[in-house]
């Protein structure tokens, strides 16, 4: 019961994010803001920016769960899945954002309140910086399978999911794939388990290079997406 009221709530909490990012006008505008910080690690550079007065106040050791956070994932993120994504990140702490966080242009938005009240979902950086490596044209496939892509990687490259007792749900036959999140995300755990251990990378690459098509799936493992969650209902153990 617990994971599945979670679960309802990521779910819900997805969908405001949405709903929120669509209310800022426009996403590269950042605005007046309290405080700047650059950090710089290898190859990669983190900009931090705070236009919050509470987290100014009380924000400092989240902060620094988050930038340890961004400099442990995002390099095994980009190593992994895109060598080429974009050496400089900007994190913007910002009231105005109603939902949790989000990516876009190389700038992620987050609830200050949400990072204040739940300061255990240090994970919600593994999830956003994934976006900006994925770097996905326009149209390039089904919004379900590119957050079930970002889930699957929160799943491997997590920190700390656990303190916001977040996880895979358990397969139960009121699923499917199309569901998104963390429930596809399992799916693409099992299949890589079990059937052909790149296909989140090659899911990924399709993606990124706009050639993804539902035969995409055949094509990697011999069986469509259907046949393939036939297969996990099945037998769904990771």
């Amino acid at each position: 019961m617990k994971k599945t009221f979670f679960g309802f709530v990521y779910a819900l909490l997805s969908f405001l994010c949405l709903q929120a990012q669509a209310q800022i006008k426009n996403w590269e505008e950042i605005g007046t803001y309290i405080s700047k910080d650059s950090v710089t690690k290898g190859k990669y550079t983190l900009i931090f920016i705070n236009r919050d007065s509470a987290f100014q106040e009380s924000g400092d050791p989240i902060k620094k769960r988050m930038i340890d956070a961004f400099f442990t994932v995002y390099p095994k993120e980009a190593k992994r899945f895109n060598k080429k994504t974009a050496r400089k990140v900007t994190f913007v702490i910002d009231p105005a954002y109603e939902g949790v966080a989000a990516a876009s242009s190389g700038i992620i938005r987050f609830s200050p309140k949400w990072m204040l009240t739940q300061p255990g979902d240090i994970d919600v950086v593994t999830h956003e910086v994934f976006h900006i490596v994925q770097s996905y044209p326009h149209r390039a496939g089904p919004g379900w399978l590119t957050e079930g892509i970002t889930d699957y990687v929160r799943y491997k490259f997590g920190v700390d999911n656990a303190g916001a007792n977040w996880s895979l749900p358990d397969y139960n036959p009121k699923q499917s794939y199309t569901n998104s999140y963390r429930i596809t995300g399992r799916f693409l755990a099992w299949a890589e388990k079990n059937v052909n251990k790149k296909i989140v990378d090659e899911l990924d690459a399709a993606l990124r290079t706009k050639t993804y098509t539902p035969e995409t799936w055949t094509k990697l493992t011999g069986k469509t997406v259907d046949e393939l969650w036939q297969m996990y209902a099945q037998n769904p153990k990771l």
